[in-house]
C-alpha cells in the first residue's frame, strides 16, 4: 500500500448527494478536502426518481440551503418542473418539489465540486479504513493508495456489497451500471459496528416514444415557478409538463402470475424494504381490494427520451415487467429502456453514532446517508452537510453543531435515528415533527441562516440580503399593529364587500389580519404598501399573526423540555450500576449510550419514572467527579 504524500484534513467517501454536501461543507470551512468516489462520472447521480424535494423532504432542501448547501441552488439551476404541495392546507405541511434534468443536475453539481477551492476530487474505490492503535489515519482503495486524513465522513449510499435483483436473476451492483463496494462493510463490523441488510428498489426507464399521452392526464408545474434556494431570483430552465396512468385489474392480475419469480416473495431477499415507498408488487399484494394505483410519468431530462413511471418500481423478470407496463391505458406500446430492479445493501445502524454523526466507537470518523439506514436524496443531503460541517469543526478544535428537534427537520432526522435506530430504510415525514409549526419551509432561513453564516457557509452576500429580509419582516410587524383604518371611501368599501360590518373606525391592520377571512391579498385592495413589499415579507407576518396562539403554545413547550435536551450524560456513566431501573431499560442505554437525558428520553422502553432516577444519578455522578478532583 502507497502512502499518498498529502495529509487531507477531511476525506469523504461517496460522492451521492450525502457525499457532495459533505465534501462541499468542509472545504467551503477552509479545510483541506478529499472526495473519493467509485466512478467520476456518476457524482450527484439521481438512482431512482429524477426529482427533489415533497413532503417534509422540501423542508430539508431548504434547511440545507439555509445553512449554505448546494442541493437546492443545483434542482433551481436544472429543474424542469416545479410544484408547492399543499397549497391548500396549513403552512406548516406545504412542500416545494421539482422535476430535475437527470443529467444537467449531475454535472451542475460535478462543475461546482471540481471548482471549489480546498476540494480535491479523485476517483477510488475505498476498501478499508486505515487505523493504527485505534486511531484513525485515513483510508485505503483498492488502487493500492492510502490516503491520510484527520477525519473521515462515509457515504457509500447503496454501494456496500450491493446486489441487484430482477427477478431470480442477481448480480453485484452498487447501482445498475456500477460495481459495489466490497471490503468496507466488513471491515466496519470486525470494528464492533451493527452491520445489517436494507433494500430498495427502482422502476423501468420507459421510452416516451413508445406511449401515447394524448390518452394520459397532463400535470403542469407552478407558473410561475417557485425557486427553492433562498439566494434564487427566479427558475430560467423550460418548464415542461408530467402525466399521469394508473394501473388496472389485469395489470394487478399479471403482477400476480408472476411473484412466484420474485425474488421479494420467493425469499432471495433478505433486506428490509421501505415501508413508505413499497413495489407495485408489494401494493399488489397488500391492498388485494384496491383495483388500480397512480403513476406520474416523469421526464428524465429535456434532451432525453427516457421518462420515469414513479411509484412502479419492482423486482419481478423482465418478460413480466413489458407485459405488465404494457397493460396500462396508454402504454400498451412502451418499450422499456433499462429494467426495474431491487437493490441489497448493508448500512450500519445509526444508534452507533452521536448527534454529531461521529461515531461512538472511533473518533473522528463519520457515518451520513443511507449507510445510515436512511432512504431520499433529501435525507442523505442534510446528514451529509452535517456531518461535513462537524468533520470541519473537529479539525479546527471547535464543538459540533447539533441541531435540536425544536428547531430543523435535520434535527428531527438525526435524533430519531441516533435515539431509536431503524430496521427498515428511514424516510422524513412532518408527522415526525412535534414542532412542525415552526418547522415549516418558508421560515427555514430565518431558523438556521446565522447558523450557517457563524460557521463559514453562507457567503456574506446571501447574509446580507437574510439581514435585509428580517429587518423587513420586523418594520412591516410594526407598520401593521400601528397603521388604523381611517374608514375613508376605499376601506368602507372593502368592509362593505366582504360584509364585515363590526369593523369599527381604528381597527388596526394587525387585528384585521388576524381574521381567518382576510389576508394580505385582500389588504392590497386599499393598502398600497401591501402591494408594494416583498411576499416573502408579508407571508411571514402573516403567518405569525394568524398563527400566534399556537406558535406561543409549542415556544413554551420547547421552553419546558429544555432542562432535560440540554443536560448531557456522563460518557462513563454504568448504567448496570443505577439503582431504580429495570433491566430493560438498563439495557437499553447501555446499548445506545445516549449523549443526553432528552436523547435518553426518546428511547423506547425508557419511561419518565427512569429519566427521573437518571437525573438522580447524574447529579450524584457529578459530585463524586467533582470530590475526586479535590483529592
Amino acid at each position: 500500500m502507497i502512502n499518498y504524500d498529502f495529509q487531507y484534513d477531511v476525506i469523504v467517501v461517496g460522492a451521492g448527494h450525502a457525499g457532495c454536501e459533505a465534501a462541499l461543507a468542509a472545504a467551503r470551512m477552509g479545510c483541506s478536502t478529499l472526495l473519493l468516489t467509485i466512478n467520476l462520472d456518476a457524482i450527484a447521480l439521481m438512482s431512482c426518481n429524477p426529482a427533489i424535494g415533497g413532503l417534509a423532504k422540501g423542508h430539508l432542501v431548504k434547511e440545507i440551503d439555509a445553512l449554505g448547501g448546494e442541493m437546492a441552488k443545483n434542482i433551481d439551476a436544472t429543474g424542469i418542473q416545479f410544484r408547492v404541495l399543499n397549497t391548500r392546507k396549513g403552512p406548516a405541511v406545504r412542500a416545494s418539489r421539482a422535476q430535475a434534468d437527470k443529467q444537467l443536475y449531475r454535472l451542475r453539481m460535478k462543475r461546482v465540486l471540481e471548482h471549489q477551492e480546498n476540494l480535491h476530487v479523485k476517483q477510488g474505490e475505498v476498501t478499508a479504513l486505515s487505523i493504527d492503535g485505534g486511531e484513525l489515519r485515513g483510508v485505503e482503495t483498492r488502487s493500492g493508495i492510502s490516503f491520510l486524513g484527520k477525519t473521515v465522513v462515509i457515504t457509500t449510499g447503496t454501494f456496500m456489497r450491493g446486489l441487484i435483483h430482477i427477478g431470480l436473476n442477481n448480480y453485484p451492483g452498487g447501482r445498475a451500471g456500477d460495481l459495489p463496494s466490497v471490503g468496507l462493510s466488513d471491515q466496519l463490523g470486525k470494528l464492533g459496528f451493527n452491520v445489517g441488510r436494507l433494500k430498495t428498489g427502482t422502476p423501468a426507464r420507459l421510452d416516451s416514444r413508445t406511449i401515447d399521452f394524448s390518452r394520459l392526464e397532463a400535470q403542469f408545474g407552478d407558473d410561475p415557478p417557485v425557486p427553492f434556494s433562498f439566494s434564487t431570483e427566479r427558475i430560467s430552465m423550460p418548464q415542461v409538463p408530467c402525466h399521469i396512468a394508473y394501473t388496472n385489474p389485469r395489470s394487478h392480475e399479471i403482477i400476480r402470475s408472476g411473484l412466484d419469480r420474485s425474488p421479494l416473495y420467493a425469499g432471495i431477499i433478505e433486506g428490509i424494504g421501505p415501508r413508505y415507498c413499497p413495489s407495485i408488487e408489494d401494493k399488489v399484494v397488500r391492498f388485494p381490494d384496491k383495483d388500480r394505483h397512480q403513476t406520474f410519468i416523469e421526464p428524465e431530462g429535456l434532451d432525453t427520451v427516457e421518462v420515469y413511471p414513479s411509484g412502479m418500481s419492482t423486482s419481478l423478470p423482465i418478460d413480466v415487467q413489458i407485459v405488465f407496463y404494457r397493460s396500462m391505458v396508454g402504454l400498451e406500446r412502451v418499450e422499456i429502456m433499462r429494467p426495474a430492479y431491487a437493490i441489497e445493501y448493508d448500512y450500519i445502524d445509526p444508534i452507533q453514532l452521536h448527534a454529531s454523526l461521529e461515531t461512538k466507537l472511533i473518533r473522528n470518523l463519520y457515518h451520513a446517508g443511507q449507510i445510515n439506514g436512511t432512504s431520499g436524496y433529501e435525507e442523505a443531503a442534510g446528514q451529509g452537510i452535517m456531518a461535513g460541517i462537524n468533520a470541519a469543526l473537529r479539525v479546527k478544535g471547535l464543538e459540533p453543531l447539533v441541531l435540536s428537534r425544536s428547531e430543523s427537520y435535520i434535527g428531527v432526522m438525526i435524533d430519531d435515528l441516533v435515539t431509536q435506530g431503524t430496521k427498515e430504510p428511514y424516510r422524513m415525514f412532518t408527522s415526525r415533527a412535534e414542532y412542525r409549526l415552526l418547522l415549516r419551509e418558508d421560515n427555514a432561513d430565518l431558523r438556521l441562516r446565522e447558523k450557517g453564516h457563524a460557521i463559514g457557509l453562507v457567503s456574506e452576500h446571501d447574509y446580507a440580503a437574510y439581514l435585509r429580509k428580517k429587518e423587513m419582516i420586523a418594520a412591516e410587524y410594526a407598520r401593521v399593529a400601528a397603521t388604523r383604518l381611517v374608514m375613508d371611501e376605499s376601506q368602507q368599501q372593502f368592509l362593505i364587500k366582504r360584509g364585515l360590518s363590526d369593523i369599527q373606525k381604528g381597527t388596526s391592520l394587525e387585528q384585521l389580519l388576524r381574521r381567518p377571512d382576510i389576508s394580505y391579498s385582500d389588504l392590497a385592495e386599499f393598502d398600497h404598501v401591501s402591494r408594494e413589499t416583498p411576499q416573502t415579507v408579508l407571508e411571514q407576518v402573516q403567518i405569525q399573526l394568524k398563527y400566534q396562539g399556537y406558535i406561543d403554545r409549542q415556544l413554551d413547550q420547547i421552553e419546558r423540555s429544555a432542562k432535560l435536551e440540554n443536560t448531557s450524560m456522563p460518557a462513563d456513566l454504568d448504567y448496570l450500576a443505577v439503582n431504580g431501573l429495570t433491566t430493560e431499560v438498563r439495557e437499553k442505554l447501555s446499548r445506545n449510550r445516549p449523549d443526553t437525558l432528552g436523547q435518553a428520553s426518546r428511547i423506547p422502553g425508557v419511561t419518565p419514572a427512569a429519566i427521573s432516577v437518571l437525573s438522580i444519578a447524574i447529579k450524584a455522578h457529578a459530585g463524586r467527579s467533582a470530590a475526586e478532583e479535590s483529592q
